[in-house]
């Protein structure tokens, strides 16, 4: 016969019926009692210590205008107009001279790493980019930063 079993095979009758109740009311209870974490309207940030908004023990110092470099190329004559702040600097000596008179205004201010924004059209070869780069490094402006200018007009858009 089919359903028989021999009663050697096994010697203790295990119930499991209680057993599956006993696991299936711990999985409502866990069920019920999870708190689900909610995600909107929270960021987990890592923002710079040294940047932002002081603490309240520290006081305040407004910082002098940024250090910013406007590199423009004229398509018409193919050259290069530098600009500090919005002064043509014609050339390399007087770009040095604006440098580091604006350095050394950050520097009274207690700001050690001024940073530079270099402010270059994308077409301006990278030499001149470099030209600078090369005087803010040679006055002791170690964080130079790049911004990113307005994309290049596509040719045939007619803008």
């Amino acid at each position: 016969m089919a359903g028989t079993q021999d009663p050697r095979d096994n010697p203790v009758a295990i119930n499991v019926v209680p057993l599956v109740d006993v696991i299936f009311c711990l999985c409502v209870f866990f069920m019920c009692s999870f708190k689900f974490r909610q995600l909107e309207g929270r960021f987990d940030t890592w923002l710079p210590k040294d940047r932002g908004i002081p603490d309240s023990q520290q006081p305040f110092v407004p910082l002098p205008s940024e250090i910013r470099v406007a590199m423009l190329f004229d398509e018409a004559s193919g050259v290069v107009t530098r600009k500090f702040g919005s002064r043509n600097v014609p050339d390399d000596a007087d770009l040095e001279r604006s440098l580091r008179t604006a350095q050394d205004a950050w520097t009274e201010k207690g700001v050690q790493a001024a940073p530079l924004t270099i402010d270059a059209d994308p077409r301006i070869a990278w030499s001149e980019v470099t030209t600078v780069v090369n005087l803010a490094k040679r006055i002791g402006i170690a964080n130079v930063e790049f911004a990113m200018g307005r994309p290049p007009v596509a040719r045939g858009s007619g803008r």
